[in-house]
């Protein structure tokens, strides 16, 4: 299963690659994350496995994050015309994800993430879940992007709002 989700900020580029890469930030806008925390290499930098735990309502899943791409490496003094990279995978019991994330220059204040995403799925249940529910990936895709705006923008924390 694969898709593309975008969304614009009204920041400039820069700031917001900042924003993502910074290990202290993440738990204020991605919603549902439980645990992020390096088992080997430096937070962020390519290489680096990281055990992530996320909560969805009753269902949590685990696995091991591994940065595959992260283009600049120094988030400062981006030139105009580099395309920011962020790229993951995320392998755990019966899922495999990559995600390609690009930030680019909307204009001199805005910013627009384009993330590309792929899913496989391995068992039963993960395979039925894929089968029958691949709006739901897409949904919480967006939230994740929706909820990061708000955080950038606005500094709201995910986990100061109630459902």
């Amino acid at each position: 299963m694969k898709y593309t989700v975008s969304i614009e900020i009204a920041l400039p580029r820069e700031k917001v690659a900042q924003l993502l890469a910074d290990p202290a930030h993440i738990p204020k806008w991605l919603r549902g994350m439980v645990l992020h925390e390096p088992v080997s290499g430096v937070h962020g930098q390519v290489g680096t496995k990281s055990r992530v735990v996320m909560r969805t309502g009753q269902q949590e899943f685990e696995g091991i994050e591994t940065i595959t791409r992260r283009e600049p490496a120094d988030l400062h003094g981006i030139p105009k015309e580099q395309v920011v990279h962020f790229d993951r995978e995320i392998a755990g019991e019966g899922m495999w994800s990559v995600t390609r994330d690009r930030l680019t220059e909307a204009g001199p204040e805005t910013t627009l993430w384009e993330s590309e995403n792929e899913y496989r799925f391995s068992g039963v249940m993960m395979r039925l879940v894929g089968l029958l529910m691949p709006g739901a990936f897409r949904k919480q895709s967006r939230q994740h992007m929706e909820d990061f705006k708000a955080f950038a923008e606005h500094g709201k924390d995910v986990r100061e709002v109630t459902d």
